[in-house]
């Protein structure tokens, strides 16, 4: 347990709860300290706030109202060194190096799992995954692809989902998901994604055959490179699929 402050006065099942005094008024907070307390929409509601607003200020105060869930007129009653030291310890939280792949997790007392074979997709899946999983925006309908309810359990920690019936079966459940689970999922499919293009760029550099019909494309598309746009569809992934969480941390 961490040792109490005059601030942080007390911390009970990972969440850190304090009494704050101002203006004759008592005011408890409790702040997350893991990304599974927090939702995906709770997430999703701050990145469109913070996107194209440089207020540092009104940032701080919109960041304790979406993650501790308290009213932004209850926040405007807090000490300003009190909302810094409430967004650098929620900053803390956000500024993991890491997040570890999860593939089950419990949701309104129903067990969702992670499609368990990638390469029995079907076209319906594949295709609404494509759409959604680089727009934060819709991320709780790329989890409704990615995450099913378990219909039934095998040896070895094997399971079969629910059959895919399109995203909007469990989109708004998803909006609820926590947000250890999204950031796994978004960092596999990123690393996924750069492994493929290693793989194809491994494989254009050492094919010779390839390299000459790709040379022979370029010149007829007036010198258009095709394995230089491979290199730029690489930086690309890196965008689209990074988590935006630079916003929070940088508040």
């Amino acid at each position: 347990m961490q040792k109490c402050t005059p601030f942080f006065c007390l911390i009970q099942y990972h969440k850190i709860v304090i009494n704050i005094k101002n203006n004759n008024m008592k005011l408890e907070i409790s702040i997350p300290t893991e990304l599974k307390e927090i939702k995906l929409a709770q997430y999703q509601a701050f990145l469109k706030i913070a996107k194209d607003n440089e207020d540092e200020e009104f940032l701080n105060q919109k960041m304790v109202q979406t993650f501790c869930n308290i009213d932004l007129k209850d926040v405007a009653e807090i000490r300003f060194k009190d909302v810094l030291e409430i967004t650098a310890s929620l900053g803390k939280m956000f500024n993991v190096q890491s997040h570890k792949f999860i593939n089950r997790f419990k949701l309104g007392g129903v067990e969702f799992g992670f499609i368990p074979e990638l390469e029995d997709m079907t076209f319906g899946e594949y295709t609404d995954l494509d759409s959604y999983i680089g727009d934060w925006d819709n991320m709780h309908k790329a989890m409704a692809v990615l995450y099913r309810p378990i219909t039934k359990k095998g040896l070895n920690n094997t399971y079969e989902i629910e059959k895919y019936n399109g995203s909007i079966t469990y989109s708004d459940v998803m909006k609820h998901a926590p947000l250890d689970v999204v950031f796994g999922a978004n960092v596999f499919f990123y690393n996924l994604g750069n492994e493929l293009l290693k793989s194809t760029l491994t494989y254009l550099e050492n094919n010779q055959e390839t390299q000459t019909i790709l040379h022979q494309h370029n010149l007829d598309n007036g010198g258009d490179g095709t394995v230089q746009s491979m290199l730029l569809l690489k930086e690309i992934l890196q965008d689209l699929i990074e988590l935006p969480s630079y916003r929070l941390t940088n508040v």
